[in-house]
C-alpha cells in the first residue's frame, strides 16, 4: 500500500500563507504522493528559498529535547492542567511513544487507567496518531510533540490535551500572535485526528483546549501556553475536508508533472511565496511569460490595482487612479532607474551623534549574536568601524558584551553632543540596516533588563536573610550587576521599545526604510527590504534589470541585515558545533569578520547615497521632537527611574495615558508627511478613505480657479497649498518655520477659502474660486495637492499654518527639578516620578516574600500562578539548551521554514 499523506499535521496547517493558492492545494502530497520539494526538483527548479538553515534546525531539535526533559515535564503538566481548571494531579508520569502508533495507543490506555484510578497525570512525548480520515490507509501520521492525559474532575474518565513544541523567537519579550496562531492550528490538527481515532480509550475525550510549548527565555527552557482550540479545530476540519475533496477530484500522472503543475493557476505573491518549495518554478514561469501584464504579478502589484497600471508595461501608456508610489515602482521596474519621491531628508543618518551598527545573528539561538561592527559619528566625522566577534553566540556574556560595546559608543556620542552644545545637546541615534537588527538588540536589552530587575529583588532577599528564589520557588541563579555602559545601552534600547508606539520618535533609525522613503526602486517591494538590493540600483552604470539583480543578490554569500544566508549560516555553525576537537575558532572568526565587513560596507554605501539628497526644512522639527524625548530619557537613566521598563511592562494607567499622545503623534506624522513628501501626499489624495487631502487642477490664475477632486473639500472649505507639480511648498525659501511651545508654525503658506463666487454656473461642481492671502505662483494646467486647513492646529492670520507639537511621554519619569532634589529627599512627593528601580524592586521583593510565606506562590498554590513579567531569570540547576553541542544535521526534505517559523 502506498503512502497517501506526506508531511503529517504540518502540511495541513490552515494558517499556511499559501492556502489560497490553487497550485499549492493542487500539489498537496495527498494528490501527488511526494513532498513539494521533491516535486520542485522533478520540475527542474529545486527549492533554494524555503530550506531551513542547519543551525535553525538544530535549535528546534534542542528545544524539543528540552520539552522532553524531566526537569520541565512537571511544569508543563501542571501549567496545562491548572489552566484548564482540572484538579491538581496526585503525581506526574512521563512516557515516550517514540513516534509509534501502537505504542501511542498502549500508553494512552495506561494513562487513562492511571488517571481514573489514581488521579495521576501523564505526559506522553512523541506521539503518532493516524491522520484524520486516513486511519485505514498507509498514510503519514500526525505527530504531536506531546500530550497530557489528566483525570476529569470526578475521575469518571480522562481528558487528552494535545500539545506541540515550537521554538518561536521572542521579539520584545513576546511571541508574535501570528506565529502562535500557526502553532495552535497545528495542535488542532493533532486534536482533530486524536478525536476520531478508533484506538482512543473508552472514557477518554480530547479536550477543547490545547497546549503550545514555547521558549520562555534565551536558554530555550519551555513554558506551556494554553488556548481554546474550538475555532482552530473548525478551521482545520474545513481545510482538511477541502484537501480531501480536491484530492479525490484530481488525477495525477507522475509522467506528466510539468503539464499537471502548469495547469494549476498560482496565486503568486513575492512576499509570502519564497517559503513554498515551488516558488522558484512559479517565478520562472512568470519571467518567461510573453504577457506583459504578468510582470505586474511578478513584482507583487495587487490584483485590483493591475488594470490601472497595465498601460505602463503593455505600451499603451494609460494609467488609472493608482497610488503614485505603486506607479513609481512599476515605472522603475520597466525603465530600470530608481524614481524619486521628491521628499527631502528629515532623518539624522550621517550626522554627529549617530552610531552606525551592523549585526550577524546566530540562527542557533534566539538572542545569539556572532558579531557586531560599530562606527561612531562625532563632530570630527565618522570614526573607524570596530568589529567584535563572539565565539559563544548564545552565552549570557556575549549579550553583555554586545550592550557594553553599544553603551560605550553611545556614551561617546552623548559626550560629543554635550561638548558641541552644553545648553541644548542634540539627540543621539543608533543607525541599523534593517528592522531585524533593531528587534534583536531590543530583545537582548529586554533580557538584560529583566535580569537586572531580578538581581535587585534578590539583593533585597539577601539583605533580609531570605533565600533567593525564582518565581516558581527554585534556587535562583543570581546574575552580575549591569555596568554603567551596559545600563546606558539597555536603557536606550528599551527607550526605543517604548518609542515604537510614537511614529515620530527615532532612537533607532532603519537605513533601509529611510533610503526607500526617498527612492523607489523596481522589482518586488519585498526585494527592497534588503539594503544591498536598493544600494545596487545606484551603483550600476546603466539601467538595472531587476531580475538579474534579484538573482545576483539572492546568490550572494552575505546579507546586509541581521539574518545570514543559509550557506553562510551553515558554514559558520559548522565551525563551532559538535565535539571540541572538531571546532575551528580561527575559521569562525574569519567568516564572521567577512560577514561584518560586507554589512558595514553596504551601510556605508547607503549613507553615501543619502548624502546626495537634500536636507529638508522639516528636519529640525523631527530633531526637536526626538531631543525633547531624549531629555526625559537621560533623566530616567541618571536617576535609575523607570529606565529599565519595556513597553509591555508599563503600568496600565501609563498605557492608558498614552492613547491621546499616540493619536497626536500619528496625526502630526501624517501632516508632516503630507507637507514634505509629494508621493505620500498624492497617495493620500488618491485614497478614497480619507477626507483631508485632495488633488486639484489650476483652471485659471486670474481669477484663481481650482478644479478640486474631492467631495469633502467644497465651497466654504479653507485649503492650504501643499504641492505644486511634485514640488513641496514647505521647502520654498519664502516659507519660514518657527518652533513654538505647543506647535510648529509654517509661515508664508498659501491659505484661503474656496467659493463659487464668480464661477460660471455651468462649470463642473469641483470648479471653485480660491482666494488665499498669499498668492502662489501658479500656471493654468498645474496639478496641485491641497489640504483642508481645518485638519491642522490652526491658521494664524490666514497665512501661517500650525502643526500641533506632540507631547513628550513624561509618565513615571523624573521632572526637571528631580535632578537636584528627588525621591531620597521627599519620597512621598516623588513617589510617581523619580522613584529608583532599586527601591521599587526591593518593595516588590518584600511583597513576593509575604505571598510566598502565605502559600500564595508556586509551587504551593493551585492552579499555578503565571509569571506575567516573563523575565529571563532561571533556576540555578535548570537544564539549558545548547544547539552547538552536537554536529549539525540538515532538516528533512519535507520540512520548510513554514514548519519552524
Amino acid at each position: 500500500m502506498t503512502t497517501k499523506v506526506i508531511g503529517g499535521g504540518s502540511s495541513a496547517v490552515a494558517a499556511s500563507a499559501h492556502a489560497a493558492c490553487a497550485r499549492f492545494r493542487g500539489t498537496d502530497p495527498l494528490v501527488t504522493g511526494v513532498a513539494r520539494r521533491t516535486l520542485a526538483e522533478k520540475l527542474g527548479h529545486p527549492d533554494t528559498s524555503g530550506r531551513i538553515p542547519d543551525a535553525r534546525w538544530m535549535r528546534a531539535m534542542t528545544f524539543e529535547r528540552l520539552v522532553r526533559n524531566e526537569a520541565f515535564a512537571s511544569q508543563t503538566v501542571t501549567t496545562t492542567v491548572g489552566a484548564i481548571g482540572l484538579n491538581r494531579p496526585t503525581e506526574v508520569v512521563i512516557a515516550d511513544a517514540k513516534v509509534n502508533k501502537d505504542r501511542t495507543a498502549d500508553l494512552l490506555t495506561e494513562a487513562h487507567q492511571r488517571a481514573s484510578a489514581d488521579g495521576a497525570a501523564t505526559l506522553i512525548h512523541q506521539l503518532a496518531v493516524p491522520f484524520v480520515g486516513f486511519e485505514d490507509t498507509s498514510a503519514t501520521d500526525v505527530k504531536p510533540d506531546f500530550a497530557v492525559v489528566a483525570p476529569n474532575v470526578d475521575r469518571t474518565g480522562s481528558w487528552l490535551v494535545v500539545g506541540d513544541a515550537k521554538d518561536y523567537e521572542r521579539h520584545r519579550s513576546r511571541v508574535e500572535d501570528s506565529r502562535l496562531l500557526k502553532g495552535f492550528l497545528q495542535v488542532a490538527v493533532g486534536a482533530e485526528s486524536a478525536a476520531v481515532w478508533s484506538k482512543l480509550p473508552a472514557g477518554m475525550r480530547v479536550h477543547q483546549y490545547g497546549a503550545l510549548a514555547v521558549p520562555r527565555n534565551a536558554f530555550l527552557q519551555p513554558e506551556a501556553l494554553v488556548e481554546d482550540l474550538a475555532d482552530h479545530r473548525r478551521e482545520v476540519a474545513m481545510r482538511i475536508a477541502e484537501r480531501r475533496a480536491e484530492a479525490n477530484g484530481t488525477t495525477f500522472d507522475p509522467s506528466a508533472v510539468d503539464l499537471f503543475v502548469e495547469h494549476l493557476i498560482a496565486t503568486y505573491d513575492p512576499a509570502s511565496c519564497p517559503s513554498c518549495s515551488l516558488f522558484a518554478f512559479c517565478r520562472a514561469e512568470l519571467r518567461k511569460s510573453t504577457n506583459p501584464t504578468d510582470l505586474l504579478v511578478e513584482i507583487g502589484i495587487a490584483r485590483e490595482v493591475r488594470p490601472h497600471v497595465a498601460g505602463i508595461v503593455d505600451g499603451t501608456g494609460a494609467v488609472g487612479p493608482a497610488r503614485p508610489s505603486v506607479v513609481a515602482q512599476v515605472v522603475a521596474t520597466k525603465d530600470g532607474l530608481p524614481q524619486q519621491t521628491k521628499q527631502r531628508r528629515v532623518d539624522p543618518i550621517g550626522l554627529p551623534g549617530t552610531v552606525n551598527l551592523v549585526l550577524a545573528k546566530a540562527d542557533a539561538a534566539a538572542l545569539g549574536v556572532h558579531g557586531i561592527a560599530i562606527q561612531v559619528v562625532t563632530s570630527e566625522g565618522p570614526g573607524k568601524w570596530q568589529q567584535h566577534v563572539f565565539p559563544e553566540p548564545q552565552s549570557p556574556q556575549t549579550r553583555r558584551a554586545v550592550v557594553r560595546a553599544i553603551g560605550a559608543a553611545l556614551t561617546k556620542a552623548i559626550k560629543d553632543r554635550r561638548v558641541a552644545n552644553p545648553d541644548s545637546p542634540e539627540p543621539v541615534h543608533l543607525v541599523v540596516p534593517d528592522k531585524m537588527t533593531a528587534d534583536v538588540l531590543v530583545s537582548i536589552a529586554d533580557n538584560l533588563a529583566g535580569l537586572e530587575l531580578s538581581r535587585l529583588r534578590w539583593a533585597q532577599d539577601k539583605l533580609m536573610g531570605r533565600p533567593q528564589l525564582t518565581f516558581d520557588g527554585e534556587p535562583a541563579q543570581v546574575p552580575l550587576r549591569l555596568s554603567e555602559d551596559d545600563r546606558t545601552a539597555v536603557a536606550f534600547l528599551l527607550e526605543d521599545d517604548r518609542a515604537r508606539a510614537m511614529t515620530l520618535r527615532s532612537p533607532i533609525v532603519n537605513a533601509q526604510e529611510v533610503l526607500n522613503r526617498h527612492h523607489v526602486v523596481g522589482g518586488p517591494a519585498v526585494s527592497a527590504l534588503r539594503l544591498d538590493y536598493v544600494v545596487a540600483w545606484f551603483l550600476e552604470g546603466s539601467a538595472v534589470d531587476h531580475r538579474n539583480l534579484a538573482d545576483d543578490v539572492e546568490n550572494l554569500a552575505h546579507t546586509p541585515g541581521a539574518r545570514l544566508t543559509n550557506i553562510q549560516s551553515n558554514a559558520i555553525h559548522a565551525t563551532i558545533s559538535g565535539p571540541e576537537e572538531r571546532r575551528n575558532v580561527a575559521e569562525y572568526d574569519r567568516l564572521v569578520r567577512a560577514e561584518l565587513a560586507y554589512k558595514s560596507d553596504v551601510l556605508t554605501k547607503a549613507i553615501e547615497i543619502l548624502d546626495g539628497d537634500q536636507p529638508s526644512r522639516l528636519r529640525v522639527v523631527h530633531r526637536t521632537i526626538e531631543s525633547d524625548a531624549q531629555t526625559v530619557w537621560q533623566r530616567r537613566l541618571r536617576l535609575h527611574a523607570s529606565d529599565l521598563v519595556r513597553f509591555g511592562r508599563t503600568y496600565r494607567w501609563w498605557r492608558n495615558a498614552l492613547v491621546e499622545p499616540i493619536q497626536d503623534d500619528q496625526k502630526c506624522r501624517d501632516q508632516l508627511l503630507a507637507l514634505a513628501n509629494p508621493q505620500t501626499a498624492q497617495d493620500l489624495a488618491t485614497d478614497a478613505g480619507q477626507r483631508m487631502v485632495a488633488f486639484a487642477d489650476v483652471v485659471s490664475v486670474d481669477p484663481l480657479v481650482l478644479d478640486v477632486h474631492s467631495r469633502r473639500i467644497v465651497a466654504g472649505s479653507s485649503v492650504v497649498l501643499l504641492h505644486v507639480n511634485d514640488d513641496p511648498c514647505v521647502e520654498h525659501p519664502d516659507v519660514g518655520l518657527k518652533v513654538q511651545g505647543t506647535s510648529f508654525q509654517f509661515q508664508g503658506m498659501a491659505i484661503g477659502p474656496l467659493s463659487k463666487d464668480g464661477v460660471d454656473e455651468d462649470a463642473p461642481r469641483g470648479h471653485l474660486l480660491w482666494t488665499p492671502k498669499i498668492s502662489p505662483a501658479l500656471t493654468a494646467g498645474d496639478r496641485v495637492v491641497v489640504a483642508d486647513s481645518d485638519w491642522f492646529a490652526g491658521t494664524p492670520y490666514g497665512k501661517n499654518l500650525n502643526v500641533k507639537r506632540p507631547a513628550v511621554d513624561g509618565n513615571a519619569a523624573p521632572k526637571p527639578d528631580c535632578v537636584t532634589a528627588g525621591y531620597a529627599d521627599d519620597p512621598d512627593a516623588h513617589n510617581y516620578c523619580c522613584k529608583p528601580h532599586e527601591v521599587n524592586e526591593a518593595e516588590w521583593s518584600d511583597t513576593l516574600a509575604e505571598r510566598r510565606a502565605a502559600g500564595l506562590l508556586n509551587p504551593e498554590t493551585w492552579p499555578p500562578v503565571r509569571n506575567d513579567d516573563a523575565f529571563e531569570s532561571t533556576a540555578a540547576d535548570a537544564p539549558q539548551g545548547d544547539p552547538y553541542a552536537d554536529e549539525p544535521v540538515a532538516a528533512p526534505d519535507d520540512a520548510t521554514l513554514d514548519d519552524v517559523d
